[in-house]
């Protein structure tokens, strides 16, 4: 049987690992792919889709998103990644031109859940989903949310929050608060999985410009860490591919909102049901060499198609 799941991204490059892994996944379709404002400014996310869907050859719709958190200015993550959310060491992928779909994306997500779909694979902030929710309070129980973002310990864009969740807290809380169960693949669960220059290397000698171009990428992303560096979305996407990569332990989760040194943390409370009732799957440990071997095969593959690009 056919699993269809809708994809909300913020487009830089461990994104685009994740889509091409779900893209290439058995028996899966991907509905739809909404943008939203994270690792850079939605124009450049915009760009980075475009860019993206052009080269690996994906046909799903791509419908532009929200441009700022609910509250308060964004944030990018240009002080780590770069303008343009995709750091590299000489190519990058060919400019495309493909334009975007007409429909925003808060009424084809809504037109995706009422048609019968559940399945959310969430990649940046959840901005696009609490505009949902908020809109179309009624459909949250239909949702089944998969997150990357979120931290049970240490945060990596300030001392305790994770990036994706400190862009935007309050949209945590509003799709906790709709009664929406989210699947949070945390920084606990990512760190582990890293990819390194010998992984670039390897792709790079397959030969050819989809791979020089590839390789140049991964290895722009590898080098932002000391020695190697987390595949951070791939990781929620293997969790969403098949939940046996990744396990989970139920957990109460809410979302800090003002707290002057720990906006942005994701509080978790683990005695459950004895002190909290669970809301939440928290991922835990990975089996972080078959998580590895399912993002570079994807890179490998893309590398030696003959597709666009």
């Amino acid at each position: 049987m056919m699993r269809r799941v809708w994809i909300d991204t913020d487009m830089g490059f461990d994104d685009v690992v994740a889509i091409a892994m779900v893209a290439e996944a058995v028996d899966v379709a991907i509905a739809g792919l909404s943008l939203v404002a994270g690792n850079a400014p939605l124009d450049q996310v915009a760009q980075n889709a475009r860019d993206a869907a052009a080269f690996f050859g994906w046909d799903a719709p791509i419908h532009a998103g929200r441009d700022r958190p609910l509250l308060g200015d964004l944030v990018t993550a240009a002080y780590a990644l770069g303008d343009g959310a995709m750091p590299t060491v000489g190519r990058t992928l060919p400019a495309a031109d493909t334009p975007l779909s007409a429909e925003p994306a808060l009424p084809a997500l809504i037109r995706y859940l009422v048609e019968g779909g559940s399945e959310i694979l969430a990649l940046g902030p959840l901005t696009n989903i609490a505009a949902l929710v908020i809109a179309r309070p009624d459909l949250a129980v239909r949702i089944r949310l998969v997150w990357m973002g979120g931290s049970a310990g240490p945060g990596n864009h300030t001392a305790v929050a994770e990036f994706n969740a400190a862009v935007d807290p309050e949209a945590i809380q509003a799709v906790i608060d709709a009664g929406v169960r989210i699947g949070m693949v945390g920084l606990d669960a990512c760190r582990p999985v890293t990819v390194s220059v010998a992984d670039a290397d390897r792709l790079r000698a397959i030969g050819g410009d989809r791979a020089a171009v590839l390789a140049d990428l991964l290895e722009g992303y590898a080098c932002i860490g000391q020695a190697a560096h987390p595949l951070y979305d791939p990781v929620a996407a293997a969790a969403w591919i098949d939940p046996a990569t990744v396990g989970f332990r139920p957990a109460r989760l809410d979302a800090e909102l003002s707290g002057r040194l720990t906006r942005g943390m994701t509080v978790i409370e683990w005695r459950v049901p004895r002190k909290a009732a669970a809301n939440a799957d928290i991922a835990t440990v990975p089996d972080a060499e078959r998580i590895r071997t399912m993002a570079l095969g994807a890179l490998e593959r893309a590398a030696r198609s003959g597709g666009a690009g």
